[in-house]
């Protein structure tokens, strides 16, 4: 765990090395080998549907991934990178609707890649990486914020869902 607060060039390398990877490069590689069987269902829809339903999913995506990482750098001193881990528990902002925003950002990104391209395989790679994100929480991410935030954090997790947003915000009792 690292123990010195995190430069911007910490936060960079960051989204630099993990976000990239799965909202970019991911998707180039699988648009690009899969361009020619693209899913019937989503080259049929007109643009009109797809277009907008796109934009308002990538705004929504980028808004919150901008507000997480915002917040994990300057309230929980870390990075959204396993090996520069947040030294505070964030519960502020929209961690304060739902445990894992920064992953909801992502997968809204993805939906949006997968409705303005039309492409359903970038949709499939959106639902495999929700269902990996979905197993490391349980497996590895929960249990280690327990042993580093104790108490704090359970009382957190049992206040708010993991991925269905509450319909207001959680306050903690100060």
């Amino acid at each position: 765990m690292a123990t010195s607060s995190p430069t911007p060039f910490h936060v960079f390398l960051s989204i630099a090395i993990l976000p990239f990877n799965v909202l970019i490069i991911i998707p180039v590689i699988i648009f690009n080998l899969t361009k020619s069987s693209q899913s019937a269902f989503l080259i049929n829809q007109p643009n009109w549907i797809t277009i907008p339903l796109g934009i308002i999913a990538l705004i929504s995506g980028l808004t919150l991934m901008w507000q997480t990482i915002a917040l994990f750098y300057r309230k929980g001193e870390g990075t959204l990178a396993p090996w520069h881990p947040t030294q505070k528990l964030v519960v502020e902002g929209p961690y304060r609707y739902v445990r894992n925003p920064m992953i909801s950002g992502v997968l809204c990104i993805l939906i949006a890649e997968s409705l303005l391209l039309k492409s359903f395989p970038i949709f499939c790679w959106m639902l495999f990486f929700f269902i990996i994100n979905y197993v490391y929480f349980i497996v590895k991410e929960e249990p280690d914020l327990k042993k580093r935030f104790g108490k704090d954090y359970e009382v957190y997790k049992k206040n708010v869902p993991r991925w269905i947003p509450r319909s207001s915000p959680w306050q903690p009792k100060k």
